[in-house]
């Protein structure tokens, strides 16, 4: 069912950019915990109300919370988590597929008992698995900062939510790179759609936090369908948990019909 000499081979090449993500990420999600003091919450809202409205709701910032899992909701969730892992997704996605073709390494590939079918699911199936992993260690990494430091009052039950929708959103980004890496026999356009459309709907996105006047363009991103607020509320988010799934489930397998049937310039 898949390659185990090209799993690992693609481990080998992006365990690095993978490690420096879950790294940056780590950081993050450490420095924000540790940063939570209930006892200061009204006065960290007076100064956000202190800073640019526009740039503040732009960032996803309209509110530091009442209580931890609302401060890295707000924090961490609003707008850091739909960038850094995005970086990743863009970069691996684009070497899954494409850049084999591009630099004419898939005829290699193709060269051995290795079918089609078989090198697209190894590169789909490691895309999804290391996108799990860095997630998961994100949120064992915030679990285990909240447990030490304020023992009791992460509602670890949400936070668990607040990442699995986290997860379902990248499983649809890194659908929508596959595909584009399945589609296209160099890395210009690959990246061109895996990397433009992630960073298109970032970009949109904050736009339509912005005001009323630019709220329309929230239904032209996916990122709208990854709601923080309402995942720790506890209410409203089902259905964007399963069209996020929807489209990981389509992109991926349209990833793999496209590339088993095309053309290759080999």
């Amino acid at each position: 069912m898949f390659s185990k000499s090209l799993l690992k081979a693609t481990i080998k090449q992006n365990y690095i950019v993978f490690l420096i993500i879950l790294a940056v990420m780590m950081m993050y999600i450490t420095i924000i915990a540790g940063m939570y003091d209930p006892s200061i919450q009204d006065t960290l809202d007076e100064m956000l109300k202190m800073m640019p409205k526009e740039l503040m709701s732009a960032m996803g910032f309209t509110s530091f919370g009442n209580t931890l899992l609302e401060f890295i909701s707000s924090y961490f969730y609003g707008f850091l988590i739909l960038l850094l892992p995005m970086i990743y997704t863009i970069v691996v996605a684009n070497r899954s597929i494409a850049s084999h073709v591009d630099r004419g390494s898939m005829a290699c590939l193709l060269s051995t008992p290795n079918t089609r079918m078989k090198i697209a699911r190894t590169q789909a199936f490691f895309l999804l698995v290391s996108i799990t992993l860095l997630i998961g260690f994100l949120t064992l990494a915030g679990v285990g900062m909240s447990v030490i430091l304020f023992p009791g009052e992460l509602d670890i039950p949400g936070f668990l939510l607040l990442n699995l929708g986290a997860l379902i959103l990248y499983y649809a980004l890194t659908g929508l790179g596959f595909f584009a890496s399945c589609l296209f026999n160099d890395t210009k356009n690959s990246l061109a759609i895996g990397a433009g459309l992630p960073v298109a709907f970032l970009v949109l996105q904050m736009l339509s936090n912005v005001g009323d006047k630019t709220d329309f363009l929230k239904y032209f991103t996916l990122y709208t369908l990854f709601d923080p607020e309402k995942i720790v509320q506890g209410e409203g988010y089902i259905l964007s948990f399963i069209v996020l799934f929807l489209v990981a489930l389509v992109t991926y397998s349209g990833g793999l019909y496209v590339f088993n049937k095309r053309d290759l310039p080999l």
